[in-house]
């Protein structure tokens, strides 16, 4: 069993420091992507394990709100050490359950550790304010206190750095939380768990429920203890929970889906342009929501970027995780190869061309070709659907201003990346872009010192950055009178 052989796998929740199964007994398969193998099972928790978890949470909130921020900051301190001191049996056990590369999961588990690093600092900067009193005999002050119990609901495609924003700048702010990981990669989840108790974290300050969505998400929104829900997911299923908090008047935090657009003028370095997107495109196989979804190209540079971009998606390395070498795992399950299989269709039918790629894998399963597609065109689903695999559909531009306006025909407005060699076109095109995110010159942006999030319908808040603490914080403003003075 792979449970006695990595420390981090758990197949038990952890409700207020104890590690226990379902009240029903009723457990979920945990599938390998790459192999179709289970790996294991963990609880199907609905309503009633999940109340508990959430006042298991509001016990340790009580004493924990109490704790000083450098005493949360050792904490914080303790767990990013834990992290990285098991770094391989954390990446190995990411790998297994969700598909990506061991380079890319080894990747993600030292940005989950430099995200708690960040909030470890950042536990000692909620600074208040002394204001200005218009009157002579009062003072002002203004404070910052943890909202209270938070719950965090996260994605399959990111399983251990989208804790870590949540979970990183909860403890740092006082917080307690319960937390809910994607049922198709669970363990990474519960790894935290492992993780929290191994830092010396407090019992029930982290408290981990796997099981029905609908039954846990139900509970979270309508538990008037909750005063914070953050959700990374779908637009769809944010729509929903941001409804449902409503009824509490909860504090919503919402990373939510994207389209992002990848444009390339005449002046732009093609191979740098190559280079980046390769990693804008192909990180986790396509499976993630800054992924470029639509390529704009200058028409003067159009024939060369799609040549030698397609001969750069041909050579990537396609295989399991767990071999050298292998740059693109796996995509989630059948149903996302399904999904990029219809959008293929759907281009093709109209008038667009497959220039590499295109098919399942010879390897089967959920492996799938990187794939290349020119002549692309806005009547295509691409432009308003998330693509979520190894697709990249290349569209032809001729003007500035006719590139923004295509970037910019989405509801989404999350991350955007344009290549350009002239100063004055990376400021308009910048500020014309309507995007939470820009990448100037360059596919990979996302980093704990810089605010991670999206406008429009990609979201609401911010992740990382100094502004990743303040959803957990709420402001208090206190007049002291009667001074005398």
């Amino acid at each position: 069993m792979l449970e006695k052989t990595n420390p981090y796998m758990r197949q038990a929740n952890l409700i207020g420091g104890e590690w226990v199964q379902a009240d029903s007994g009723a457990t979920i398969d945990v599938i390998n992507p790459a192999s179709g193998q289970k790996l294991g099972t963990v609880p199907k928790c609905g309503k009633a394990e999940t109340r508990r978890a959430i006042e298991a949470a509001d016990k340790a909130f009580a004493t924990f709100r109490k704790t000083t921020a450098l005493e949360r900051s050792k904490l914080l301190r303790n767990l990013h050490d834990a992290i990285l001191d098991n770094q391989d049996a954390l990446a190995q056990l990411l790998t297994l359950e969700q598909g990506k590369s061991l380079a890319e999961a080894k990747g993600e588990i030292g940005a989950s550790a430099a995200y708690v690093l960040w909030f470890a600092e950042e536990a000692r900067r909620t600074y208040g304010d002394v204001v200005p009193s218009p009157w002579a005999d009062r003072r002002i002050i203004v404070t910052r206190e943890p909202v209270g119990v938070i719950a965090a609901i996260t994605p399959w495609n990111f399983p251990s750095s989208m804790l870590a924003r949540k979970i990183g700048p909860a403890i740092a702010a006082g917080c307690t939380s319960v937390v809910k990981p994607a049922s198709q990669t669970p363990y990474s989840g519960l790894a935290w768990g492992a993780l929290c108790e191994e830092a010396g974290i407090p019992a029930g300050v982290v408290n981990i429920v796997t099981g029905a969505a609908g039954e846990i998400g139900d509970e979270i929104c309508a538990n008037p203890i909750v005063k914070k829900l953050t959700f990374t997911g779908s637009t769809e299923v944010g729509k929903v929970l941001i409804e449902k908090s409503a009824a509490t008047v909860k504090k919503v935090s919402m990373e939510l889906g994207g389209n992002a657009p990848f444009l390339i003028f005449d002046d732009a370095d093609i191979d740098r342009a190559v280079e980046g997107a390769i990693m804008a495109k192909y990180r986790n196989s396509g499976q993630t929501c800054v992924c470029t979804n639509r390529f704009f190209v200058q028409a003067g540079v159009y024939d060369e970027f799609v040549e030698k971009f397609a001969a750069a998606s041909a050579k990537l390395k396609v295989g399991p995780g767990v071999e050298d070498g292998v740059q693109q795992g796996p995509l989630i399950d059948l149903k996302a190869v399904e999904k990029v299989e219809e959008l293929i269709a759907d281009a093709s039918a109209k008038g667009g061309k497959i220039v590499t790629g295109g098919k399942r894998h010879e390897l089967g399963g959920s492996f799938f070709q990187p794939t290349v597609i020119s002549e692309a065109n806005p009547t295509m689903r691409f432009m308003e659907e998330e693509i979520f695999g190894p697709v990249a559909p290349v569209f032809r531009f001729d003007e500035e201003d006719e590139a923004v306006a295509l970037a910019n025909s989405t509801q989404y407005g999350l991350a955007c990346y344009f290549y350009t060699g002239d100063l004055g076109r990376a400021f308009r095109v910048m500020e014309g872009l309507k995007y939470g995110m820009v990448g100037v010159n360059e596919g990979l942006i996302t980093t704990p010192e810089a605010p991670f999030g999206g406008v429009k319908e990609s979201g609401l808040g911010r992740e990382g950055g100094h502004q990743g603490i303040e959803d957990y914080l709420d402001t208090k403003y206190v007049c002291i009178g009667g001074l005398g003075l």
